[in-house]
């Protein structure tokens, strides 16, 4: 009887292992995920401004420090009324969400932040955070990633 409950603890500890193991691939792919979309995302903010909606859903919501921007037409409209960009990403976080949090569809937390010169302006720190959610691409096993919620701030304190 020792020995079956041994063996039964050994087999416990060797599935805690295997789902820490499949925990931190999925944590390791988020990683890769979101250093693309990032890569991607300040790229199109800079240079290719008017195709920034595609990464949106179409519901989507952007709060740009406390102002609220949702569906693509109203996101287009915002993003072209701003002056062109300089961003520099200086930090970058991500973390999957728990498919409990988000009834089952696969999402990460993604946390940028850095400086940005918008043209006419000085240099000034920003902190954005976006929740994406994988959608099913039709031509391939990666998932396509979209913004479903993106706030922007800009860090400004008094020296």
């Amino acid at each position: 009887m020792f020995q079956f409950v041994h063996f039964d603890h050994n087999v416990a500890v060797f599935n805690e292992w295997l789902a820490f193991q499949d925990f931190r691939t999925h944590v390791d792919q988020s990683c890769r995920y979101s250093e693309e979309f990032v890569n991607i995302y300040y790229d199109c903010m800079d240079k290719k401004r008017r195709n920034l909606t595609r990464l949106y859903l179409d519901k989507a919501t952007l709060v740009w420090n406390g102002n609220a921007v949702s569906g693509q037409d109203a996101l287009g409209e915002f993003f072209e009324a701003l002056p062109s960009s300089e961003f520099q990403v200086q930090t970058l976080d991500c973390h999957p969400v728990h498919e409990q949090a988000t009834q089952g569809q696969t999402t990460l937390l993604v946390v940028t932040g850095g400086t940005v010169k918008f043209e006419g302006n000085k240099p000034r720190f920003f902190n954005q955070n976006f929740l994406l959610t994988a959608q099913a691409s039709p031509n391939n096993d990666v998932p396509v990633w979209k913004i479903a919620s993106d706030c922007f701030r800009f860090q400004d304190w008094n020296s």
